[in-house]
Formats: structure tokens, C-alpha cells, sequence
């Protein structure tokens, strides 16, 4: 295949002179002229286009360009100033109509003009930089009309009116106005601002100040909001309806700025009717429309956000310093869960669910349920009564919505290892009297703490549920190995407990009825026999029995009391009266559970089945008591409760203190070991910083403590202080 040359070719001018009519140029501005003015008086239906075109593109061609555009500017400005007189002629209303028509006017003539000067738009001005038609026009119409002393401020005023007349309530015409507002951004940005944007916004200001003010003394806090929050909704429809859409964020900063920035302190603390009362009242609507205006304006959120926590705190401290409403515990975490649920269902209907609210809640918390010592204790107490009896009939659904309350409450105790302490002591009441509304429940909340503290915070309370079902499976095996010695003498049911497992405390033995020991010491040789290396010791102060009694009249019950009942309640099968000391030297019961079960069995309306004299309210190392042969009741199983205060008494409340602290040593100087092995060096201050961020999901160490643990430590040769500097410490190998 051949590849052809590539030709270039060339056009050149015509050889001889072109010679053009002197009068030409003259002649055809003329004829344009005409057209201009006929299009200008509406008269453009006779003129032919088309050569009106080839006329101005022989002028362009001819080189005569410049006394086409010189000519076009000194035509149009002549009608523009005609058209000038005759929009400053119009009168009132009619004004803005007699604009907006000649600008339309204008517009149309400006199109066709622009259509005939094409040829020139596209040759001539681009290669003199002069402003092409359209644009010229709009130029021309800006310094002729706009411009013009007679109308400029005239319309600026015109247009301010209309708005101010809006705001007061009056209908005006929007199309007009927008039409108005439109031609000044067609003339460019610039002068919609100048001469309109920057006047309006000042005097916006100036109207929703002496609004805002006037407002503000007369209206609570919620109808003051209303109004802000309408008078924002009508700005930002205004400027959707007939102003531009730049405007928007400049008028709703200037409503946001006068109405609520200046104000926002005032509405927020405002007697009867401020933030604090919304709060109080739940008034849901109110505070979700402080919260949408507030957060439009610098430092309005952080501002409801501190009064809020404020508020929280104050009540949150008034609640746990009580006295009177510490005296039940059960009430006492009720009333903390109805305060968080109230502040929660506030932030998620009206703050919009946020985070940085949800936060300050869970702080204000935690401030102030750690300063009532006894919360742990009285969180434990809550999950007890409603682990016994207070969930019956409660599907799981509502079980698990009450576990994660509690949950919640518990992440934000700062002592968790003295929840632990009390809950152990409760769950192991609850497993021992069976009185546990769901095993399900008891586990499920075992999960969470597991969840949230780790295996050790659990380990033992799961060693407690294993022991119970170890323990039933003992006593299957002990009854199969008895059944023929067991004849119809007590049945024994023993659980038994690892020592490591339990909150149990060495309490003293008290003495059994001959016919119990027989049948302990049975099961005591045959737990023995299958288990080596292991050793039994009874806590009778934890035990239950079952009695059956025969009244006066030949009327018997059953009854359900604790071990020290029953060996109180045997006592009178050989005897009709006994002393309480006579008792105390029988049983060898402990006085304070011997008071206690005594007043259970004699005081208790509906369940005395012994009668003590002198009656009195409480039991007396001189009262004497007797078997209430008249003692009768329509049901023939009673359980007989051992009289027990709720709370712990001041010295158990220490004695529990003075365990959690001694549990509390071998935490902290393991905290130190782990630091002190990994950093070899540290100063003092920066070890209680490592302990306390160490040990603050279970407690908070005090510094004193830490203390004391570093010099323990040193004593034991784990530690030495630097021989230069004391306050180091290094780590010895």
C-alpha cells in the first residue's frame, strides 16, 4: 500500500482592491439604529432579521466594529434613561410593577438586539476585551436604573417595607418581589448584596432585637421558644419563596444571634419555666425545641449540657444523702432507676439521643452514687429482693431488662469489689433457702458481671452453683446408702459448701437435739467415706427444718423455721416453761440469733407459736417463755421468718468494711509487682497513677494504702528505693 503525500493548502485574499461606498458604515448604523428603536417601542414584527444580521456582519467585516458598539451603548442608554423617567413616574404600589414590566421589556429587547449583533458578540469583542451584549445591557440597565439617585434608594426601601409589612402579618405580593430580587442577582451578586442582602440583614437585626426583647419579658421560657423557633421557620420560607438561596444561613444567623445567643442564659435559668422546670416537668416538646434552636448557636448545647448536669447532680445528691429515703434500700435503688430512666427517655425524645448528653448523665452518676458508702450494699439488696420474690410472673424479656438496670447501676460504683462482697452473701442465702425466683436469672446476671469484670469477680459465685448441684447429688447417693437404716426418724438434707466458695464466717456450733445428731453424724461418716482428705464443719447458723407441732385441741401445723428455731422449739417436747437463760445454756445459740429467732417464734402475730412474758416488744435476758397451747391458724403449713433487719447493723457494717479492705491489700501490691516488673524504675506518684488506672474497674485504691503496700513490699525485699533519689523505686528480681 502506497502512502499518499499530504497536501497543504492555502487560501489567499483577492489580488485587486476591494473599495468600499465612504457612506456605507453610515448607512447601515442608520438602518440598525432604526431596528433598536423599534425594537425598544415594540415595533420589531416588521423588521426582517435577517438582514438586520448581514448588515451588522458587513460593519464587523468592513472594520467598522467599533462604530457599531459605540453606537449601540449611546442607543440603549437613551432608552434606559427614558425608561428611568417613566419607573420613577410610577406612583405607591405601582412602582415595583413599572420596574419589574420595563425590566421584562428590556430583557426581550435585549435578546434580540444580541441575536442581530451575533456576528459581532463573536469576532469583535472577544479580540478588544470589550463586554459582549447581554452583558452590556445588564450593565447599562444597572448604572442607568438601579443606580439612578431617584431609584435606588427608593427601591431599597420599597423592598424593606414589604418584608417589615410580611413580618407583622400582612400578605404581600411574593411574585413581584422575586421577580425584583431575581433582576438584581441577573445584574450580579455584587449588587443584590450592596444594594439589597446587606441593608435587610441589618435591619433584620435590628427589628428581631426589639422583638426578641419584648418577648422575652412577657413570655415563659417554652412560649419564648415558639415564637424563635416560628419567626426562624418564616425567615428561611422567605428566602425559598423570593430571596436568594445565599441568604439563608446569613438571616438564620441573624435570628439565631438575636434571638437566642443573646438571650440563651435568661431562657435557660428563667424562673418557673427555665431548663431545670422543663426537666422536673418532663416536658418533652419544650426541651426538644431548646435543643434544636440551641445547637444552632455557639456554646448552647455546652450550655444546656452543664445546667442539665448540674440539675442531675443536685437531685442525685439530695436522693443518696437522705436518711429517710436511705432507710430502705429496695426504694432507694428504685428511686436512683427512676431518675435514670426519666433522664434517659429526655435525652433519647428530646436531645436527639446525644452522646456527649448521654455522657454527662452517666457522670452526674457516678459522682453522686459513690457518695453514699452503703450503694453497693444497697444495689446487692435490690438484686436480692428481686432475685427472691420481686420478678415472679415477669417473662424473660422484662428479667433481663431489670438485670441490665442493675448492670447499669453497677458500672458506675466505684467500690465493685463491696457489691461482690454483699451480693456473695445474699446469692448464698438465696441458693441455701432455695428461695431464688430462676436459677435462669441468677445466671444470667452472673454472665454480665462476668462480662463486665472479668472471670475473678465471678469465679466463686460459679463455684456456688456447682457446690448446690454437687451437694444434690451427695445427698442421692447417702439416702440410697441409708434407706434402710433411715426408719421414721428426721431426713437430713445437707448441702455442702467449699470453704473458698462461700461468704461463710466460723461461727460456733450450737447444740443439736439428740435426735438431729444421730443422723449428721451418719452422714458424717458416709461423706467421710467417700471423700479423702476433706473436712465437715456444721453451720447450723445457716440451716432450715421442717417440724410438725400438735396444739391444744389436738391441732397440728407444720412449720418451716431455721436450725436455731428448732432447737429452741424442741426444747418445750420436756417442758411447758423455760427461762431465757435456760434456753441460751441448752442451745448455746449465739444471744443476738437467739433474740432474734426468740422474738420470731413468741412476738409475731399469726405465727407466735410461744407465748413470753412479760409481753413486750423485746426479748430480756429475765423473760420466761412458754408453749402457746392456744395458738391456732387456718393454714396448716406456716413458715416462721427469723426476725432480721434488712440493713446491716453498724458493727457487721464494719467488720464487712474491714474484709473488703484486707481483700483489698494483695490486689494493690500485685498491681505494684506487675508495674514494677515491666518498668524496673518509677517515682512514687507515677506508681498510684498506675495502680489506680490498674484497679478502678474494681475499686479505687487510696494513695494512702498504696502507701503502705510499697512499703511492705520493700520490707519483703520486692522493692528498694533508689540510693539517690528516695522518691525512685526499683523493681528487685
Amino acid at each position: 500500500m502506497s502512502t499518499q503525500k499530504r497536501r497543504n493548502f492555502q487560501i489567499e485574499a483577492f489580488k485587486h482592491r476591494v473599495v468600499v461606498d465612504p457612506k456605507y458604515a453610515e448607512k447601515t448604523w442608520n438602518i440598525l439604529e432604526h431596528a433598536i428603536h423599534e425594537i425598544y417601542n415594540h415595533n420589531a414584527s416588521g423588521l426582517s432579521f435577517e438582514e438586520l444580521y448581514r448588515n451588522a456582519y458587513n460593519m464587523v467585516l468592513h472594520k467598522f466594529g467599533e462604530k457599531l458598539y459605540s453606537g449601540l451603548v449611546t442607543t440603549m442608554t437613551m432608552h434606559l434613561r427614558e425608561i428611568s423617567k417613566s419607573i420613577e413616574d410610577a406612583q405607591g404600589g405601582s412602582f415595583l410593577e413599572e420596574l419589574n414590566r420595563k425590566w421584562a421589556d428590556h430583557n426581550k429587547a435585549l435578546q434580540m438586539i444580541r441575536d442581530i449583533l451575533m456576528y459581532m458578540d463573536r469576532t469583535f469583542i472577544p479580540s478588544t476585551h470589550k463586554t459582549p451584549v447581554h452583558a452590556l445591557g445588564l450593565n447599562l440597565w444597572r448604572d442607568n436604573i438601579i443606580h439612578s439617585s431617584n431609584i435606588q434608594t427608593r427601591l431599597l426601601n420599597t423592598l424593606l417595607d414589604l418584608v417589615q409589612e410580611e413580618r407583622t402579618g400582612e400578605i404581600i405580593d411574593r411574585w413581584l418581589v422575586r421577580n425584583v430580587i431575581m433582576m438584581l442577582m441577573d445584574l450580579g451578586s455584587a449588587v443584590y448584596q450592596e444594594d439589597f442582602e446587606k441593608h435587610f440583614l441589618n435591619v433584620s437585626a435590628n427589628f428581631y432585637s426589639v422583638e426578641s426583647q419584648q418577648f422575652i419579658e412577657c413570655c415563659d421560657c417554652g412560649d419564648y421558644l415558639k415564637k424563635a423557633e416560628r419567626r426562624l421557620n418564616e425567615e428561611m420560607e422567605r428566602v425559598s419563596q423570593y430571596l436568594d438561596p445565599s441568604s439563608e444561613a446569613k438571616i438564620t444567623n441573624v435570628v439565631e444571634k438575636e434571638m437566642i445567643a443573646n438571650h440563651m442564659h435568661r431562657l435557660v435559668h428563667m424562673e418557673n419555666s427555665g431548663l431545670v422546670n422543663m426537666l422536673v416537668d418532663d416536658k418533652y416538646e419544650d426541651l426538644g425545641r431548646m435543643y434544636s434552636l440551641f445547637r444552632r448557636v455557639p456554646d448552647g448545647l455546652s450550655l444546656i449540657r452543664d445546667v442539665m448536669t448540674s440539675h442531675i447532680r443536685d437531685t442525685g445528691r439530695q436522693l443518696v444523702t437522705d436518711p429517710e429515703k436511705a432507710r430502705n434500700p429496695v426504694d432507694f435503688v428504685q428511686r436512683l432507676l427512676d431518675e435514670k430512666d426519666k433522664h434517659d427517655k429526655i435525652i433519647s425524645m428530646a436531645f436527639n439521643n446525644d452522646k456527649t448528653f448521654q455522657n454527662a448523665l452517666n457522670s452526674s452518676f457516678e459522682y453522686f452514687i459513690n457518695l453514699n458508702p452503703r450503694s453497693p450494699e444497697f444495689i446487692s439488696l435490690f438484686v436480692d429482693e428481686k432475685l427472691r420474690k420481686g420478678l415472679k410472673g415477669y417473662s424473660e424479656e422484662d428479667v433481663e431488662v431489670v438485670l441490665d438496670k442493675v448492670m447499669m447501676l453497677f458500672r458506675y460504683l466505684q467500690e465493685k469489689d463491696v457489691f461482690e462482697k454483699y451480693y456473695k452473701q445474699h446469692l448464698a442465702k438465696r441458693l441455701l433457702s432455695g428461695k431464688t425466683v430462676s436459677d435462669d436469672a441468677e445466671r444470667s446476671l452472673i454472665v454480665k458481671l462476668k462480662t463486665e469484670c472479668g472471670y475473678q469477680f465471678t469465679s466463686k459465685l460459679e463455684g456456688m452453683f456447682t457446690d448446690m448441684k454437687t451437694s444434690q447429688d451427695t445427698m442421692q447417693g447417702f439416702h440410697a446408702s441409708q434407706a434402710t437404716n433411715l426408719g421414721d426418724g428426721p431426713t437430713l438434707v445437707v448441702q455442702v459448701l467449699t470453704t473458698g466458695s462461700w461468704p461463710t464466717q466460723p461461727s460456733p456450733a450450737c447444740n443439736l437435739p439428740a435426735e438431729i445428731l444421730g443422723v449428721c453424724e451418719k452422714f458424717r461418716m458416709y461423706y467421710l467415706g467417700t471423700h479423702t482428705g476433706r473436712r465437715l464443719s456444721w453451720q447450723t447458723n445457716m440451716g432450715t427444718a421442717d417440724l410438725k407441732a400438735t396444739f391444744g385441741k389436738g391441732q397440728k401445723h407444720e412449720l418451716n423455721v431455721s436450725t436455731y428455731q428448732m432447737c429452741i422449739l424442741m426444747l418445750f417436747n420436756n417442758a411447758d416453761r423455760l427461762s431465757y437463760k435456760e434456753i441460751e445454756q441448752a442451745t448455746e445459740i449465739p444471744a443476738s440469733d437467739l433474740k432474734r429467732s426468740l422474738q420470731s417464734l413468741a412476738l409475731i402475730k399469726g405465727k407466735n407459736v410461744l407465748r413470753k412474758e412479760p409481753m413486750s416488744k423485746d426479748v430480756g435476758e429475765d423473760d420466761a417463755f412458754f408453749f402457746n397451747d392456744k395458738f391456732t391458724s387456718k393454714f396448716i403449713k406456716l413458715k416462721i421468718n427469723t426476725v432480721n433487719a434488712q440493713k446491716e447493723s453498724e458493727p457487721e457494717k464494719q467488720e464487712t468494711r474491714q474484709r473488703v479492705e484486707e481483700d483489698r491489700k494483695p490486689q494493690v501490691e500485685a498491681a505494684i509487682v506487675r508495674i514494677m516488673k515491666s518498668r524496673r524504675v518509677l517515682d512514687h506518684n507515677n506508681i498510684v497513677a498506675e495502680v489506680t488506672k490498674q484497679l478502678q474497674s474494681r475499686f479505687l485504691p487510696n494513695p494512702v494504702v498504696i502507701k503502705k503496700r510499697i512499703e511492705s513490699l520493700i520490707e519483703r525485699e520486692f522493692l528498694e528505693r533508689d540510693k539517690v533519689d528516695r522518691k525512685l523505686y526499683r523493681y528487685l528480681a
